[in-house]
């Protein structure tokens, strides 16, 4: 099967069908949710999760961004103009045959005129030391909880206290808009890029899983306890469940400088993987 084939269809799935990972959390916020608006709240939202995964209709009318996350063997086979066509490729025939509101604009501040593709997908790239295949990594983003996510560039002295109290605040601020019970990604240290690069590699992670450094995985426990206890709940209408899973991704940072940066994305946590054995050059058909 083409390369672009195999992205096609792994999205045409992805805009209908919510990872294994995503859904099982969310069935048990249902069953642990103790307020009764935060209930129905999650009652309709799993009534979506069924009807979409029966039909073929989108989770949710905003059917995001295409965010692209590519991890590339430092053994693998790579030409980055075939392998960006290829991803094109199958972006494009997804949103056309799955329905995909046309969402994106070619330019952002004037004409703001509809690409009616869906495209361009926004892509970056990560190098993995001991591996020779690629891996694409598809979150479809939308944007009510796009609009949530910030950047914070706090004192370099603030430790742990500044980093917890910075993403309470913009959790704080951001209500009930992002269509909560969301998924949080928190991206620490680098640049003011960097931090919001790690905080979307953070949304890639399977959910419930922890940093395996134990002093990040306190922090993602502390934090996913002092935001749930915010009580802003399913729908912003209050309950236990405002936050299902959060994950910290850091890197070196500056003496001067501590970024921290929220990404934040709705229940219909949106994600697909393809992996191509050995890399892709675009010159032999790739095994995915």
């Amino acid at each position: 099967m083409e390369l672009n084939k195999s992205i096609e269809n792994a999205l045409i799935d992805a805009v209908r069908i919510l990872p294994e990972d995503v859904e099982r959390v969310i069935r048990k916020a249902l069953e642990t949710e103790k307020d009764s608006r935060g209930r129905l709240v999650l009652e309709k939202i799993v009534q979506n999760i069924d009807v979409a995964a029966s039909s073929a209709l989108p989770l949710c009318q905003d059917c995001g961004m295409f965010y692209v996350w590519v991890e590339v063997g430092d053994r693998a086979r790579f030409n980055i103009a075939a392998l960006e066509e290829e991803i094109y490729k199958g972006c494009e025939s997804a949103a056309q045959k799955a329905f995909y509101r046309k969402s994106i604009v070619t330019e952002p501040v004037f004409e703001r005129e509809n690409s009616q593709t869906n495209l361009p997908p926004v892509i970056n790239y990560e190098l993995k030391k001991g591996s020779s295949d690629i891996i694409l990594h598809f979150l479809l983003k939308g944007f009510g909880s796009e609009n949530c996510s910030s950047v914070r560039m706090i004192n370099p002295t603030a430790g742990e206290e500044g980093v917890v109290n910075a993403v309470l605040d913009m959790m704080k601020k951001a209500g009930g808009k992002p269509c909560p019970p969301v998924f949080l990604g928190v991206g620490v240290g680098g640049t003011m890029d960097r931090a919001a690069q790690l905080s979307k590699k953070a949304l890639i992670r399977e959910a419930g899983s922890y940093n395996p450094d134990p002093r990040y995985r306190a922090m993602e426990e502390r934090l996913l306890k002092e935001i749930n206890a915010v009580n802003i709940g399913p729908g912003g209408l209050g309950g236990e469940n405002t936050c299902l899973s959060i994950a910290v991704e850091s890197a070196p940072t500056h003496i001067a400088g501590l970024p921290v940066a929220l990404s934040v994305n709705c229940w219909a946590d949106r994600k697909a993987s393809v992996r191509i054995l050995g890399g892709y050059d675009g010159n032999t058909a790739p095994t995915v």
